[in-house]
């Protein structure tokens, strides 16, 4: 690692389940605004194997140290891939963080249920979120309008990628931040808490829903600027 101390400038992005890269547009314009190098992964939903391949051939694009962001299942696709030598910090935003040898479904064992999220598998073991409980489930606080664009251009996740371990945890060797959104109907803040507590994550709390990264924007540049000018000095 660089023992320099100024600011990481190359931010990887990475959307979780039901989402695409598009929804991270808030929190690129503000980082991109601030001199950082973005770049928003689109990772295919189709197991964890190919979505950790897809992040990888983003950071195998960049140019120095990083830091690697990740949503929801974004957070168990930055656990794994986090692993890659460009990775200086890690960022989770309302995201799953497993230790090694784990799944994403043991993180929701021991921890109260979520009844306002609704995932609706097909016969071909994909899930869509419950088109009816979309808004109150995922993004709350969004306008209809905006609630209703996300519902509809929704990508399916392959839901056996839940039951595949991460065979070695990043956040183990790399110092990591996290965003817990207090309205979250996606997780328990218990089981938050715990992931983030666990990985010795530097929390933030921010009143907003499960899209956090999509309703404020600021709030998560935030702490990704944070991650980026300490990441390098928390390793040395």
């Amino acid at each position: 690692m660089s023992s320099t101390n100024e600011p990481i400038t190359n931010i990887v992005l990475v959307h979780g389940a039901f989402a695409d890269g598009s929804g991270w547009r808030g929190v690129y314009d503000i980082l991109t605004a601030q001199g950082h190098r973005v770049t928003s992964v689109q990772i295919p939903l189709t197991s964890l194997e190919d979505d950790i391949a897809a992040t990888n051939r983003v950071l195998d694009m960049q140019d120095g140290p990083t830091i690697l962001v990740g949503h929801s299942w974004g957070g168990t696709v930055i656990t794994a891939a986090g692993n890659h030598p460009s990775v200086s910090g890690l960022v989770y935003v309302s995201a799953l963080a497993p230790d090694s040898g784990e799944n994403t479904a043991k993180q929701y064992e021991g921890f109260a249920p979520t009844p306002e999220f609704i995932i609706d598998v097909g016969d071909d073991g994909f899930g869509f979120l419950n088109f009816e409980r979309f808004q109150s489930g995922f993004v709350a606080e969004a306008s209809e309008a905006d609630a209703a664009f996300l519902r509809d251009a929704q990508v399916p996740v392959n839901m056996a990628a839940f039951e595949t371990p991460v065979e070695h945890a990043a956040w183990r060797d790399k110092p990591s931040w996290a965003v817990i959104a207090t309205e979250d109907k996606a997780f328990d803040q218990a089981m938050l808490q715990s992931m983030a507590a666990r990985a010795g994550s530097e929390v933030t709390y921010v009143t907003a829903s499960h899209a956090s990264y999509f309703t404020q924007p600021q709030a998560v540049a935030e702490v990704i600027q944070t991650a980026a000018r300490n990441a390098l000095v928390a390793v040395q």
